[in-house]
């Protein structure tokens, strides 16, 4: 900066002028209202307690291009299309319950204009079928909607999807869920219009509560589905699963449930399907066994994956590398996971390098990143 020292704190400019004082180690300039040149204003107390008068250079103007303030929100582009109607949603394992949520969403369509959109989530716990083969069986459960059934890996969130169809010229979003999903999307999606993407209209519509004692397709759940191949009961499976695949379709898709959860390893019934044993899960988040505030955890009905700032009773507050924050209930969220293994123990060279799961998983082991590991610097000065 040009500044000379007086060794006692004070900073001179190449006239001599006293322009700033060294103050806890950071440089601190005074008496802004000043241009050299012309008479000082009254000064402060805290003016008045330094050793010379104080002048500060008059400022110098950048060009007027580069003061041009950045663009804000998302880029403009030409609203060519309608309203898109979408699904954003686990499908692990698909059953006869997504039927009717596939068929609202058709259903609730301008023109047949929907989109079907499983997350990419996999883990042997929640979300054993990776999603590949997800989308695969989802092809031949639901034929009939086959062709809107996307596998496109960029769509890991919901917000992936809303900036996409902001990108493709569309006015508006309509987004189909479960009835206890609907407030979450709903706040999330509309939080962030004009920010990540821009909708003249965006809205929310439930598919309906499912009841989780019934019997017919309205009780069905993926949460069932694991429950039952975790347990070895075909039987119960086998009502869960659509009569477009035969029984061998459906075995082989209990078969590879099975073998994705690594049952002969052992399990439990709050890992795998949550809603089924509240209390235990409960009992492991209070004991801090899980879900530690610094972790980080993966959405599991938006896709989002965000550090843990605050534990709540039974939700945790997270932040987005993009500082999206968002609320969870512990239920809906899984420790992130790396290729469908837990991070824990599993050797880096195990791990798809060029991911952004394996970008995020070096990260943490990198001191001073901002979501790595933070160490106390003893050297520093107090």
């Amino acid at each position: 900066m040009g500044l000379q020292t007086d060794g006692h704190g004070g900073w001179y400019d190449k006239k001599g002028e006293f322009v700033a004082k060294t103050e806890k180690g950071q440089l601190k300039f005074f008496n802004k209202r000043q241009r050299v040149g012309k008479q000082d204003p009254p000064q402060t107390d805290r003016e008045k307690n330094l050793s010379a008068t104080s002048y500060e250079k008059e400022p110098a103007q950048e060009p007027a291009a580069q003061q041009a303030p950045a663009q804000e929100g998302p880029p403009p582009v030409e609203k060519t299309k309608g309203t898109l109607t979408v699904a954003f949603g686990r499908f692990n394992p698909p059953t006869t319950g997504h039927e009717k949520l596939l068929d609202t969403v058709a259903s609730s369509s301008d023109d047949g204009d929907y989109i079907i959109i499983p997350s990419r989530s996999n883990d042997k716990k929640k979300n054993p079928l990776d999603p590949d083969t997800k989308v695969s069986v989802m092809r031949q459960m639901f034929p009939q909607h086959s062709e809107r059934i996307v596998n496109d890996p960029q769509n890991r969130t919901i917000f992936d999807v809303l900036k996409k169809a902001h990108m493709d010229g569309y006015a508006g979003v309509r987004i189909i869920g479960g009835g206890d999903r609907v407030a979450e999307f709903e706040k999330l999606s509309n939080n962030y219009n004009g920010k990540l993407y821009q909708f003249d209209n965006l809205e929310v519509l439930s598919a309906g509560d499912r009841d989780p004692d019934g019997d017919d397709v309205s009780g069905m759940s993926a949460s069932k589905q694991r429950k039952a191949a975790a347990e070895g009961d075909f039987a119960s499976f086998r009502k869960g699963v659509p009569s477009t695949l035969n029984n061998k379709q459906a075995k082989e898709l209990y078969n590879n449930l099975r073998a994705a959860m690594q049952i002969k390893e052992g399990w439990n019934m709050w890992e795998i399907a949550p809603k089924f044993d509240w209390k235990n899960l409960r009992e492991n988040f209070i004991k801090e066994n899980i879900f530690e505030v610094g972790h980080i955890v993966e959405n599991l009905n938006t896709g989002l994956v965000g550090k843990i700032i605050r534990r709540g009773t039974n939700y945790l507050i997270c932040v987005t590398e993009d500082n999206i924050m968002f609320k969870s209930w512990i239920k809906d969220v899984n420790e992130e996971v790396v290729n469908g293994t837990e991070k824990q123990g599993v050797p880096a060279d195990q791990r798809l390098v060029g991911t952004d799961a394996f970008r995020k998983y070096v990260e943490t082991m990198v001191p001073g990143s901002e979501w790595g590991k933070q160490f106390i610097n003893k050297y520093r000065k107090k």
